[in-house]
């Protein structure tokens, strides 16, 4: 159970709890769930002044101290035993049901100086993805196991807690699906911005400051610092401008500090999965790879459904074949969609946008095959020239040969 200070009242047979918002730098569940089942108005709060002096101070020295808060719960001795092992769990329980009930999914950007919780209120949900069917299935499943399993994880000796890495080109619907997994587990987001901190110190602070139950965030991480593949020979370690290093990075994933909460989802995405450092994303740390593709035909439905309402349209064979032929994003397909509450008029402009892409796909084909035409004539230049020139020499140095031989 989390930290309930107990203290005495005035009246012998009353004894009062406090229960404080923090325990240290981890927040207290006790706390979070009284102020979600009681209300906000029943919070107590301080602003701690510290009074100091020393045998070289004529007065005293006072500093005031940052607000904190509590709860007071005063009640006779003898429910001391109920209201610990029964009505606390009770407002435990009952706060879980009411974020679930009414979504209370908050969103904290997480900085070197922290930051005040908002509602998340993105309404992306796994019914509303466009992305393969399969893949989201399998995630969902793989998401079920995960909250299911506290028993298994401490059986096994492992921290409670899953990696997910979610790559692929711009667009295709990375964020989407982080507010997506949150909506469905109902948990907390925390977003940690590793370009604000100072270093490996606020990172860990900021660490043991998020929640149970939540999913901690690091997008774009091959943009965030450098941390690039160190194979590649171009990462800098001593570079001045980015102090969280890799090797915090990976105590916060799965060293000793990754212990420090439970039910924990930590998610990277990036556009570039080959950037970044196999010890980054191997098992274990990054568990499961996510590949965010291209639009597929069946991600086109889903968005037709979302954006125009339509289950089937005489224009979607047409459609779906084009979305075989070119590379388009989700994001893309949305936008032209979004043009026109008229069904019609949406898709024609969705097929005049789809072969204006085949058609700039097809003129790139037919530059790069000319420009390997134009190389390969270069090449085949220089092997004639270097064939002749080989012939050349040797027959310079056959006639030589011959000319030595009749002078001895």
């Amino acid at each position: 159970m989390s930290k309930v200070g107990m203290f005495m009242g005035n009246i012998s047979s009353q004894i009062t709890l406090i229960i404080e918002e923090n325990n240290g730098f981890t927040p207290n569940e006790v706390f979070e769930a009284s102020k979600l089942y009681l209300g906000v108005e029943l919070i107590w709060e301080l602003k701690i002044v510290e009074i100091q002096k020393t045998s070289c101070d004529d007065g005293y020295f006072s500093s005031e101290k940052v607000e904190q808060k509590w709860y007071e719960l005063s009640f006779l001795k003898d429910y001391k035993e109920m209201v610990l092992n029964t009505y606390l769990p009770f407002v435990l329980e009952r706060s879980k049901t009411i974020k679930e009930e009414n979504k209370v999914i908050k969103l904290s950007p997480l900085g070197s100086y922290g930051g005040e919780s908002v509602k998340l209120d993105h309404p992306s949900t796994f019914d509303t993805l466009a992305m393969d069917p399969e893949l989201k299935y399998k995630l969902m499943d793989d998401l079920e196991r995960f909250v299911r399993r506290r028993d298994y994880y401490r059986r096994v000796g492992k921290a409670w807690k899953r990696g997910y890495l979610l790559y692929g080109p711009p667009g295709t619907g990375k964020s989407s699906l982080i507010a997506a997994m949150a909506n469905y587990l109902k948990f907390d987001i925390y977003d940690m911005e590793l370009s604000s901190m100072r270093g490996n110190s606020d990172f860990r602070r900021m660490l043991v400051s998020t929640k149970n139950r939540s999913i901690i965030v690091i997008e774009d991480i091959d943009c965030t610092i450098d941390i690039q593949n160190r194979n590649d020979g171009a990462h800098n370690y001593n570079d001045s401008e980015s102090q969280v290093t890799l090797s915090g990075l990976l105590n916060f994933i799965d060293g000793l500090w990754s212990s420090c909460g439970d039910e924990r989802i930590i998610v990277f995405s990036t556009n570039f999965k080959e950037r970044l450092d196999p010890a980054l994303i191997r098992p274990g740390r990054m568990d499961m790879h996510i590949h965010m593709s291209y639009c597929t035909p069946s991600g086109f439905k889903i968005l037709a459904s979302n954006y125009l309402g339509l289950k089937n349209h005489c224009k979607f064979g047409e459609i779906e074949e084009l979305i075989t032929e070119v590379n388009v994003t989700p994001a893309e397909i949305a936008e032209e969609l979004m043009k026109s509450d008229e069904a019609d008029i949406a898709l024609d402009g969705l097929i005049k946008f789809l072969n204006k892409k085949k058609e700039d796909f097809k003129e790139k084909i037919v530059v790069e095959n000319e420009v390997d035409d134009e190389k390969g004539d270069e090449m085949k230049k220089e092997e004639i020239v270097e064939t002749k020139e080989m012939r050349k020499r040797k027959g310079n140095s056959k006639r030589g040969g011959r000319t030595r031989r009749k002078i001895f």
